[in-house]
């Protein structure tokens, strides 16, 4: 039998490898993935997962991986370079991971406040509080008496840091004391435990409203809410360390949720189950919410 001509193969084989190469060109997309450390409330809520369903319809080559921890292990994990992106709520923490250069790119995207909750019959009057420092020296004056617990994330999450920050402006220290509890675990889960006992805790409303409207907390309501000490300031981060396609795809990823598509994604998010948002955008408060974070990030 007749040999083909070497010209006849090669091209033949390169055609071949040519139809494979493109073929295969969508698949290689899907192996860029960014891994984000990220605050539990965030994630909890569901938030984290519709931005990313928003960016993958445009960007379908882009898995992002979300480790939900406190907001100062995500830091670390971002500082250690486990994590490309990171998504938290402490300024004073990050201001710190800033400075230390683990961090850059800082874009505000999401803000809602923190609450005071506790039971219904509320022993300790903290809906009588004129300010959130106040209602934190009803609860310590209560639970001295024998009359109140207070539940603590106590996990150096932005929520754990922002209730220790309303400690020391009340001029307290609650830890050690037999009614102050920590569970050393995300905002879902010091939440029951907080209804299970029938506590006090600090939370972020997003959370409150997800947890309440599925029925998983009946033992805690809403207490005292709003003013500047209680404002919860969500922003996003590149860890300096990231490099190669998963920074690249990183950098997009912060500039779709910092953009309108991702702002609109977080202005309707909660609205058509809860009757409200979980989160406000950032977009049109800017100004605002950066001297408010300053604010945050210089205070201890």
């Amino acid at each position: 039998m007749a040999r083909r001509p070497t010209w006849i193969v090669l091209t033949v084989t390169a055609a071949l490898l040519i139809v494979l190469a493109v073929s295969l060109a969508p698949l290689r997309g899907t192996e860029t993935v960014v891994t984000a450390a990220t605050t539990t409330s965030l994630y909890q809520t569901g938030l984290l997962d519709a931005l990313a369903s928003a960016y993958r319809s445009g960007e379908p080559g882009v898995t992002i991986h979300f480790i939900p921890v406190g907001s100062g292990e995500a830091l670390e994990r971002a500082a250690r370079g486990d994590a490309c992106l990171v998504f938290v709520h402490a300024p004073s923490l990050e201001k710190e991971y800033i400075e230390a250069g683990a961090i850059t790119m800082h874009r505000i995207i999401a803000f809602n406040y923190f609450v005071i909750l506790g039971p219904p019959s509320d022993p300790a009057g903290v809906r009588n509080a004129t300010d959130p420092v106040d209602a934190f020296k009803r609860i310590y004056d209560a639970g001295e008496r024998g009359e109140a617990l207070f539940v603590s994330r106590g996990d150096n999450s932005g929520t754990h840091v922002r209730e220790m920050m309303l400690w020391s402006r009340a001029g307290l220290d609650p830890r050690g004391k037999p009614w102050y509890r920590e569970t050393g675990q995300g905002m879902a889960e010091t939440l029951v435990a907080a209804s299970e006992m029938g506590a006090y805790t600090l939370s972020d409303i997003g959370t409150y409203l997800r947890l309440s409207g599925e029925g998983r907390i009946p033992g805690l309501t809403v207490l005292y809410e709003g003013g500047s000490e209680l404002i919860n300031i969500y922003s996003v981060y590149l860890a300096t360390s990231c490099t190669g396609p998963e920074r690249a795809a990183a950098e997009s990823i912060i500039g779709f949720v910092s953009g309108p598509e991702g702002q609109g994604v977080i202005a309707r998010f909660g609205v058509e189950e809860y009757g409200r948002p979980l989160f406000y955008k950032a977009e049109g408060n800017l100004s605002w919410l950066e001297r408010e974070w300053k604010n945050l990030a210089g205070a201890g």
